[in-house]
């Protein structure tokens, strides 16, 4: 088992992290994503306020959480589900690593994830011991794929989805057969005018499955919308027998969202207001980040969505190493498969003030 997995891509930064904290004006690291803001008081007071938990919580997660899981489904997803197809998981990178082991899925098996891909989704497979492929077109999908990831916003190309694109996803997972997983975990964070007041699309969507949600999940994460990544707050909604099957695994497993966390997603899920406050902070980041880099010369892929952006450069580890002589640490494309070979991903999860710092680096170039 042990040897399934290569070493923690991340490790791979640690010489080009220590050449940027030699900067005379110290490191900006802007290659992972991980929320630096902070978080919102409506859900630091919940989970405060339900700190005296001596009793073990539920793997299905309260009857009040799962309501607010319906109801943000209803109002910010226009999908509509019941209190038995949704599910609290320990943040969602638990749930994408685990699923094909709790699939049973094995050796004869594929998973499918997009060319460009969080990595995992690679995890996942080869924790099953499955093979992997990536590639977008579901006609070139394998017959024997038995689970399909798409990711929309997508990590790290922030593309997004269609709903016609979606569509064509769902009809060759049911003629494969095939659990069809959507990763939406940045579904609040659309960047272009038509996802200003709205989120994303959904895989659950009725005009997407026709109102069939048979093999279909999809899953979302608090972690960026709501500063929370600490909590490991995140969920799944979807076809019901397969929600049903994965808590009663995951009872067996002890996959448990503590109680304080249930009642702080609770308090996440049920206000807007904190989501719209940071989703302007990230979009001034963007902006920032965006006007600095076209000014220093590099290519940005078009922003859709999420919290990352996605830069053309001739060679990937040289185009690494030069931001970090700029005391920058950014992500090298390959991280996500070999199409992002010729690629940086840059995040803008770091503060005002280092995003403006860097910013002022690159106009310097």
């Amino acid at each position: 088992m042990f040897d399934r997995l290569p070493e923690y891509p991340w490790q791979k930064l640690a010489p080009y992290k220590k050449t940027a904290e030699q900067h005379p004006d110290g490191l900006v690291d802007l290659s992972i994503g991980s929320p630096v803001d902070q978080t919102p008081d409506v859900i630091s007071a919940a989970l405060k306020q339900a700190s005296n938990s001596p009793g073990y919580p539920s793997a299905t997660g309260t009857l009040e959480l799962r309501q607010a899981m319906v109801d943000w489904f209803s109002n910010r997803r226009s999908v509509s589900l019941d209190t038995e197809q949704v599910m609290p998981t320990v943040g969602s990178k638990e749930f994408i690593s685990w699923l094909p082991v709790m699939l049973g899925l094995g050796s004869d098996d594929v998973v499918v994830q997009p060319a460009l891909a969080y990595t995992a989704y690679e995890v996942g497979a080869k924790f099953a011991g499955c093979g992997l492929v990536s590639e977008d077109d579901p006609a070139k999908w394998p017959e024997n794929t038995k689970l399909i990831w798409i990711n929309s916003p997508a990590n790290p190309n922030g593309s997004v989805m269609s709903v016609e694109d979606m569509r064509l996803a769902v009809a060759r997972a049911r003629e494969l057969g095939a659990v069809l997983v959507s990763d939406e975990c940045y579904a609040e964070l659309g960047w272009l005018d038509e996802f200003a007041e709205t989120a994303t699309p959904c895989l659950l969507q009725e005009e997407i499955t026709d109102g069939d949600l048979t093999g279909l999940l999809s899953i979302y994460s608090l972690s960026k919308q709501s500063s929370i990544a600490g909590y490991r707050a995140a969920l799944a909604g979807g076809d019901k027998n397969l929600i049903q099957g994965l808590i009663n695994l995951r009872k067996h497993a002890g996959l448990i969202v503590p109680l304080p966390v249930q009642k702080a997603m609770v308090a996440g899920l049920s206000d807007y207001q904190h989501v719209l406050t940071q989703k302007k902070i990230y979009r001034n980041r963007i902006e920032i980040l965006s006007q600095a880099l076209v000014s220093a010369g590099f290519q940005i892929a078009d922003c859709e969505g999420g919290l990352y952006l996605w830069v053309e450069v001739e060679d990937t580890f040289e185009a690494v190493a030069k931001f970090a002589e700029m005391g920058i640490l950014v992500g090298p494309g390959e991280f996500y498969g070999e199409a992002g070979k010729g690629h940086v991903r840059i995040s803008v999860t770091a503060s005002d003030n280092e995003v403006i710092a860097a910013s002022k680096r690159l106009k310097m170039l």
